[in-house]
């Protein structure tokens, strides 16, 4: 409905509703409502042993949030925090509250060096993982013909696909020839 300076129509009426929409209201009688019973509090259904649940112990102190003063009885230990990642991490956790932009901006930047190490790790391995990158869903699962229908969103920038993902190997092999070249004219 247009805004309008005119007063809008009052809402219909249930019985209006019921006759016109079909299920229209079945909900509605609490009788009818099978988490009426959930609804009203009682603290003998609640199905809770203890006030708080035993804590977790940690096995390497965890990063905190500065607005609560401990850890949450159960919490996630498959990723310690670790290098230079970590070290942001724990200056984030420490440092900032969760409400300002610096604690947030200072963990995206913490998963960008972790992924940038995880790089560098692949390729002085020499077993670069491009494929990570997509170009096995491009290959195959019709990745290429998907990328010519008119109704996605990236058509007018798909030609710079493969220079955002080609170019930091390209720039990472480049640097890594002209070191060992260095190297071996030393």
């Amino acid at each position: 409905m247009p805004y309008t300076p005119e007063k809008p129509g009052l809402a219909p009426a249930r019985d209006d509703l019921r006759a016109r929409i079909p299920g229209w209201g079945v909900d509605v009688d609490p009788k009818d409502r099978p988490s009426v019973p959930r609804l009203q509090f009682d603290p003998d259904l609640s199905g809770a042993r203890w006030e708080l649940p035993e804590q977790q112990p940690e096995k390497w102190p965890r990063e905190r949030s500065i607005e609560h003063s401990r850890l949450t009885p159960v919490f996630g230990t498959s990723c310690p925090p670790k290098g230079v990642s970590g070290a942001i991490r724990k200056f984030s956790y420490r440092r900032f509250s969760e409400g300002r932009a610096a604690h947030w901006m200072l963990l995206l930047a913490a998963d960008r060096v972790e992924a940038a190490g995880a790089h560098a790790a692949a390729l002085l391995k020499l077993h670069p993982d491009p494929i990570a990158s997509g170009l096995r869903g491009e290959m195959n699962g019709n990745g290429i013909a998907s990328r010519f229908r008119k109704k996605r969103t990236d058509v007018r920038h798909q030609w710079l696909d493969p220079i955002v993902v080609a170019a930091p190997w390209l720039l990472a092999g480049g640097a890594s020839y002209k070191t060992v070249k260095r190297l071996r004219r030393r």
